[in-house]
């Protein structure tokens, strides 16, 4: 099971003022010359790399369950029915033309990881269409399923790749986008609405990294426990929060906000049924985890929809 992290603010259009920040080069190794344009610049890549990270790893994991079925099938094993293969064209990958200054020392890295993740999206896609070539012509019958074996593993290696590739865009891009956040947020109207819901996205992206971990790796009731408190104090405080926003561009934003938090509530219900479970059996199921991924995703779409 694979994360896709949160979706950030897509505030590009916001006016705010464009006075530098002091000690700015102090936070981790990248250095943002903060003024707006580098902040938008920084923020737009982020969101079309993740936004292209997530349909893309919706199209290979698609294309994962396809070669592992093909694989089966071509060497006389039973398949009731060949799963799709989901094709989501990936428009905010083409909206990329080039890695931002703002980025710094960090940009050439940057730039080399992106090229690597444009190239195994494009080896995954051809070794897939190969394949199902290979499968709609019953090819198999000839080799006995040998090709299929070979393009199963090259894409499960491609994807593998792909997967490290994109956390490491992810990783060395966060510095400069968290400062750029915070130049773009400086004098916005839903600045402690925003920050306090990101604050649970984050918990929440902490939380499933250590289920996700126990899912494989036995279950620990405390660390579980202690992450449930943690994440349910801050929808509390979040909760908490009167949005009395006044500005008419984003008073119409308090049903989003107030979405955030009953999709959050909604998350702690199935992590309480979880741990629950978990904690007799000693293991967390199939059934809970994909419960729980399927919460975190709807907390994520709607504050993607409210801070957009």
């Amino acid at each position: 099971m694979r994360k896709i992290l949160v979706l950030v603010l897509a505030l590009s259009a916001v006016a705010v003022n464009t006075s530098c920040k002091k000690e700015i080069n102090k936070i981790g190794n990248t250095v943002l010359k903060s003024n707006l344009s580098d902040a938008n610049a920084i923020i737009d890549f982020n969101n079309n790399f993740l936004d292209s990270y997530k349909s893309s790893t919706d199209n290979i994991e698609s294309i994962l369950k396809y070669s592992q079925a093909a694989e089966t099938k071509a060497k006389g094993g039973r398949v009731l029915i060949m799963p799709m293969v989901i094709n989501i064209r990936d428009f905010n990958i083409s909206k990329i033309k080039e890695i931002p200054s703002g980025f710094g020392k960090d940009k050439n890295a940057i730039e080399k990881d992106f090229n690597t993740y444009k190239a195994k999206i494009e080896s995954i896609r051809k070794k897939s269409e190969e394949l199902k070539s290979y499968i709609n012509a019953e090819d198999y019958k000839d080799d006995s399923g040998a090709k299929a074996e070979r393009l199963n593993k090259e894409i499960e290696a491609e994807a593998q790749a792909f997967y490290i590739v994109g956390e490491s865009i992810i990783t060395k891009i966060k510095p400069a986008t968290d400062l750029a956040e915070e130049e773009i947020l400086k004098d916005h109207p839903m600045k402690k609405y925003i920050i306090s819901s990101k604050g649970i996205i984050n918990l929440l992206d902490s939380t499933m990294e250590i289920l996700e971990k126990q899912y494989t790796g036995g279950f620990n009731e405390s660390v579980a426990k202690n992450k449930y408190d943690e994440l349910e104090k801050a929808v509390g405080n979040n909760e908490k929060l009167d949005f009395n926003v006044t500005d008419s561009q984003y008073s119409s934003k308090k049903t989003q906000f107030e979405s955030v938090n009953t999709k959050a509530r909604n998350f702690l219900d199935n992590y309480r049924k979880l741990i629950r479970n978990s904690k007799e059996t000693g293991t967390i199921s199939d059934g809970d985890i994909r419960s729980l991924d399927s919460s975190y995703e709807s907390v994520l779409s709607s504050y993607n929809s409210f801070v957009k």
